[in-house]
């Protein structure tokens, strides 16, 4: 299995690109580790304790498949890397993991890093466009784009730190989106807000001496998720496009 290092500067965390198959397709994924257990919260997950995150890419023709049968996939994948269920959160994608951005930013020894991976392909304006999709015994629909992020920090997040960590990255990303002129796929006179199935996985560090209960707007903390998440999402989404816009011209 070919890798490739991604360099933090967060003690206690490695990460790297696993480039390797899944049933019968190439595929990679962001595998991020931990020298120990970390709380996280995830929009697929909830909260829970684990050693490993994962951010993972799958091409059309296979998400299609496992999106017939997610709970099967949520078994069969850690194994792949070799790893227990209990100790691996994960989140999958469309978006190549060789487009992934990274920004860190740091304010008096808090540092947060954000890895952010993204398509719009099937962007979407929250509280405006109908859907038809609906999730039917772990069976769900197609999906043609995904923005997903990972924010990592070496402070110690309570859990409604972690929760208003999501909605700080949410709006950053609806920033980055809104900055790009990105438009809703199902109304397209509407900017988009999001896609159909953006998620998110946030990492509490551990650091005794770092201790944080709320990371809003008008906190540094808060700054630093907005700015690390709105750069990694623009930066994501150029690589992206850039290439799907070679991919086209080669055909």
């Amino acid at each position: 299995m070919e890798k490739k290092p991604i360099n933090l500067s967060l003690c206690g965390v490695t990460a790297e690109i696993l480039y390797h198959r899944f049933r019968s397709a190439e595929v990679n994924t962001l595998l991020v580790s931990f020298d120990q257990k970390r709380r996280i919260i995830s929009t697929l997950d909830g909260y829970r304790q684990v050693r490993f995150i994962a951010n993972s890419y799958q091409p059309l023709e296979l998400s299609e498949e496992i999106m017939n049968n997610y709970g099967a996939f949520e078994e069969e994948f850690p194994k792949v890397l070799g790893l227990s269920p209990i100790d691996l959160s994960f989140i999958g994608t469309n978006a190549n993991m060789n487009n992934m951005a990274v920004c860190e930013k740091s304010f008096d020894g808090r540092v947060v890093c954000c890895l952010a991976t993204g398509g719009v392909g099937n962007a979407v304006r929250s509280g405006v466009d109908t859907t038809n999709w609906i999730e039917n015994d772990g069976r769900y629909s197609r999906t043609l784009g995904t923005i997903n992020i990972i924010l990592l920090t070496n402070v110690t997040l309570s859990d409604g730190a972690m929760a208003k960590a999501i909605i700080m990255a949410t709006e950053a990303k609806t920033a980055a989106l809104q900055d790009m002129d990105a438009r809703s796929s199902i109304s397209p006179e509407n900017q988009a807000t999001g896609t159909g199935t953006d998620n998110m996985i946030v990492v509490s560090g551990t650091d005794p001496e770092k201790k944080v209960r709320y990371t809003g707007g008008h906190t540094k903390l808060g700054e630093l998720i907005g700015f690390t998440t709105k750069t990694a999402v623009t930066e994501t989404i150029k690589k992206h496009e850039a290439m799907l816009a070679r991919q086209s011209t080669s055909c």
